[in-house]
């Protein structure tokens, strides 16, 4: 349910674009919504659709028709330059292929964001040294990501997507580029950072396993998206992040 008390409100939601003379359907007439605090799944294959949804819930794209309410903020609404700065504000990213700057170290990296917003530079610095200290990463300050695993690179970007203290943590295939045993921890890593942030968290992945930790699931599907009903969702997450056996759910519309 969409719900007016949803901290993320998707109404009438259509995506098209075109390809020469044919017209490509993205998304057609999506309700959905996402509640302060929680982590939500974004499920489906490679092309259906989530990376375009993140987008939409960005601002990086407009809808061909509909509305993305955010806090309160109508965000199609807005011109360019404001979702600019609504994301600058409001929003910190997390990409499969890490996205660090080649040309800045470790710390520089995570306090761009900061100084983009306008923090003081020194505090700026503090408050990376601190996320860098969680994600173990603190004694790498002054490498070059180039130096860095890929597992190092993606809690370089974690810290930097939490440092500028964002309402809402978007994250596109997270550990779409690591392997499994790299993957787990830093998706622990991720779920544990903004859990405590008291961040929201949706998260776009193909991975089943992924899915189940989130409180809610959307599935992707033809233009359509919607909730996989589970009782406990919570609850689930927490016995999944300790290896528990899977529980299944009944899939409704949103």
């Amino acid at each position: 349910m969409t719900g007016s008390d949803a901290y993320i409100r998707i109404q009438g939601l259509s995506k098209y674009f075109r390809e020469g003379s044919v017209v490509h359907r993205v998304f057609e007439e999506v309700d959905a919504g996402f509640h302060r605090g929680e982590f939500a799944a974004l499920l489906g294959k490679s092309g259906s659709g989530k990376s375009t949804l993140l987008n939409l819930i960005s601002g990086i794209e407009k809808p061909t028709r509909g509305s993305i309410i955010i806090g309160g903020v109508d965000i199609t609404g807005l011109r360019e330059h404001e979702r600019t700065l609504f994301r600058r504000d409001h929003i910190g990213f997390v990409f499969q292929f890490f996205n660090l700057i080649p040309t800045l170290t470790v710390v520089e990296n995570v306090t761009l964001p900061q100084e983009l917003a306008g923090r003081d530079r020194h505090l700026a610095e503090m408050k990376a040294m601190d996320l860098l200290e969680r994600v173990g990463l603190a004694d790498r300050r002054d490498t070059f990501p180039d130096r860095l695993s890929g597992g190092e690179q993606q809690r370089v970007a974690i810290a930097r997507a939490l440092a500028h203290d964002p309402e809402l943590i978007l994250a596109d295939e997270p550990t779409g580029n690591l392997d499994e045993e790299t993957g787990q921890p830093v998706l622990e890593l991720l779920l544990q950072l903004t859990r405590s942030a008291g961040a929201t968290l949706i998260m776009a992945t193909h991975d089943q396993d992924i899915a189940r930790l989130a409180d809610r699931v959307f599935l992707i599907h033809e233009g359509k998206v919607t909730e996989e009903k589970r009782e406990g969702a919570r609850d689930t997450a927490i016995r999944a992040m300790a290896g528990s056996e899977e529980v299944k759910g009944v899939r409704v519309d949103v």
